[in-house]
C-alpha cells in the first residue's frame, strides 16, 4: 500500500512538473522577455496578466497549489535520494544530482521572488517594470535572479525528461538520447530568453 501510494505520488509530482508548473514558467519568462521591448512593453504584458479574468482562482489553484505540492514533496525526494555520482559519473546521474540541487535553489529563487513581487503586490506596490528595475539594480539580486532563473529552467528541462521516461513516452534508449539532446536545446532557449529579460531591467 505504501508502495502504491509512492508510486502514484511520484507520478503526481512528475506531472505537476511540467503541467502546470512549468508551462507556467514558460510563460512567465515569455510576459518577461517583453522588457526587452522596453518598459511600455513589458507594463503592458503584465497588466494583461494581471487583468486575466478568475486571477486569484487561477493563481491558487493552477500555479500555488500545485507548486506547494511539487515543492514539499520534491524536497522529501531530494533528501532521500541517493545519488551515484562519486561511484559511477555518468551523465544521467550527474544530471540526477543537479536535479535534486536546483530544486532546491529554485525553491528558495521562487519563494524570495513571489515575496519580493505577489506579497508585495497584495500590500499595495505595483508590478510593474520601474520594480524590477530597482530590484536588479542591486548587483548581488541581480546574479541571484540569474542563478534562481537559470536554475528554475534547468530544473524544468531536466524535469522533462524524467517525466517522459516516467510515463512511459521515452521507452527505448534511442529515444531517451532523442530527448536528452531535445531538453538540453530547451534549456538553452529558455535561458537565453530569461537572461534576455534580466538584463533588460538594467
Amino acid at each position: 500500500m505504501a508502495g502504491n501510494r509512492e508510486f502514484f505520488n511520484r507520478r503526481l509530482h512528475s506531472l505537476l512538473g511540467v503541467i502546470p508548473v512549468g508551462l507556467f514558467l514558460v510563460q512567465h519568462l515569455v510576459v518577461n522577455h517583453f522588457a526587452t521591448g522596453g518598459e511600455e512593453s513589458f507594463n503592458n504584458a503584465a497588466h494583461f496578466m494581471e487583468s486575466l479574468p478568475f486571477r486569484i482562482f487561477l493563481e491558487t489553484f493552477v500555479i500555488y497549489l500545485p507548486l506547494l505540492f511539487h515543492a514539499i514533496y520534491g524536497l522529501y525526494i531530494a533528501f532521500t535520494a541517493k545519488n551515484n555520482t562519486s561511484r559511477f559519473g555518468f551523465f544521467r546521474n550527474w544530471m540526477f544530482m543537479l536535479q535534486r540541487v536546483t530544486g532546491v535553489i529554485t525553491l528558495v529563487f521562487v519563494a524570495w521572488h513571489v515575496w519580493e513581487t505577489r506579497v508585495a503586490a497584495a500590500f499595495g506596490a505595483e508590478v510593474n517594470f520601474q520594480m524590477m528595475e530597482n530590484i536588479l539594480s542591486n548587483p548581488f539580486m541581480f546574479w541571484f535572479y540569474i542563478i534562481g532563473v537559470i536554475s528554475a529552467i534547468f530544473h524544468f528541462a531536466n524535469g522533462l525528461w524524467s517525466f517522459l521516461v516516467s510515463w512511459g513516452i521515452t521507452v527505448s534508449p534511442r529515444s531517451q538520447v532523442i530527448s536528452t539532446y531535445v531538453t538540453i536545446g530547451i534549456f538553452i532557449a529558455l535561458s537565453i530568453v530569461g537572461v534576455r529579460a534580466l538584463t533588460a531591467f538594467i
